[in-house]
């Protein structure tokens, strides 16, 4: 072989070396994402009943701000927020030195009405012994009677009087309804109480409930599920789900929101369940043509398809998702989706139930790109 042959050849030999050391990366990295695992989940079908995920609130059923019949200075406040309280406890005491000034003095007026109706009984027993004798005249008589009668009525007044004295004395002292805690304490010693002024709030943590809000429209659809749980995302994974003890729905509608208050009473099996807890209900709905009708106006009334939340994604102004056909390849498929319901999203059309669709579209999209990089 020639000299110069032999130079053309090492040549060409480093060409190719280099440019295949320079493509390998980009072929590895196609080649590496066109192996991995799409994550897929089926259309599910549902058309027995319809779930839909609904946030509440906890609330006690009793629930009680404190507050005062009269006016006056706090003197003893022998409580704070967040201390538990017996049923008779002092509360609250409210200066009542004038009140039981006025006490002691509508008692004194009591004994001297008490006093004068006993000198005016013995006057009118001894004007009537007079006119047994026939020493009084008729009208003598009748006049000691009706001073006696008004002296009498006098004296009840006044002993009413004072007994109303005595129980408004009784509003400065101020005790517990219940056991229970004290949830609130915007008061402080040596403020002044204005009547009807909260003092503080005390709720009794025995009775709590569940309070959400469903649209109106679904309520005559509303299901009683026997093993439907109430979800506390706070607490730890043992007291999560509580099953409630009953489901009242209340026969108003607020006018301005268009919903009807749910309420579920909870067991007292939590300490760690207090009011404003936030909860989570799932609802059962029956399936009732007139509320499918209702959602939407071109909605049929055959089964609800769904998908998890995720798998839909919007690419300009179209909804789409990736499809698993038979051969194992990702097809990308416009779709028209509906509400979400928890973690699932419902799709009114452009699938069928138990196709497979991508749980990770971005994945499924890189993966598809990859691929068509590698079979380049």
């Amino acid at each position: 072989m020639s000299k110069l042959n032999t130079q053309s050849l090492v040549l060409a030999v480093s060409a190719l070396v280099t440019a295949s050391t320079f493509s390998l990366p980009a072929y590895s990295w196609a080649q590496s994402a066109s192996q991995q695992v799409l994550a897929t989940a089926p259309v599910r079908s549902a058309n027995d009943q319809i779930q839909l995920r609904v946030d509440g609130v906890v609330e006690a059923v009793r629930y009680t701000d404190i507050s005062a019949q009269v006016s006056g200075a706090i003197v003893e406040l022998p409580v704070q927020a967040g201390a538990p309280i017996q049923r008779g406890q002092l509360l609250v005491r409210i200066d009542a030195r004038a009140a039981q000034q006025e006490l002691s003095a509508s008692r004194a007026q009591v004994d001297a009405i008490k006093a004068n109706l006993v000198v005016a009984e013995k006057d009118y027993e001894r004007q009537k012994l007079l006119f047994e004798k026939n020493y009084i005249s008729q009208a003598q008589l009748d006049r000691a009677l009706a001073q006696f009668k008004s002296v009498a009525a006098q004296a009840n007044a006044q002993i009413a009087q004072a007994a109303a004295v005595q129980t408004q004395s009784g509003f400065y002292i101020i005790t517990a309804p219940y056991d229970g805690f004290v949830a609130a304490m915007p008061s402080a010693l040596g403020q002044m109480v204005m009547p009807g002024r909260s003092i503080m709030t005390v709720y009794d943590p025995t009775q709590l409930r569940v309070v959400i809000s469903v649209p109106q429209a679904r309520v005559a659809s509303l299901k009683n599920d026997p093993n439907l749980r109430i979800e506390f995302p706070s607490l730890p994974s043992n007291e999560r789900f509580v099953k409630p003890l009953t489901m009242t729905v209340l026969p108003l509608s607020d006018a301005s929101t268009h919903t009807v208050q749910v309420r579920f009473d909870l067991p007292n099996q939590s300490k760690n369940i207090t009011p404003g807890l936030f909860a989570r209900v799932n609802l059962s709905f029956v399936n009732d043509d007139s509320n499918v009708a209702s959602d939407s106006a071109n909605r049929s009334t055959a089964n609800r398809l769904f998908v998890p939340v995720g798998a839909i994604f919007r690419r300009a102004e179209l909804y789409a998702v990736y499809v698993m056909n038979g051969q194992g390849k990702t097809v990308l498929r416009q779709v028209k989706p509906g509400p979400v319901n928890g973690v699932e999203q419902e799709v009114l059309s452009g699938l069928s139930a138990g196709e497979l669709v991508v749980r990770d579209p971005r994945l499924a999209a890189t993966m598809t790109t990859a691929t068509s990089a590698v079979s380049q």
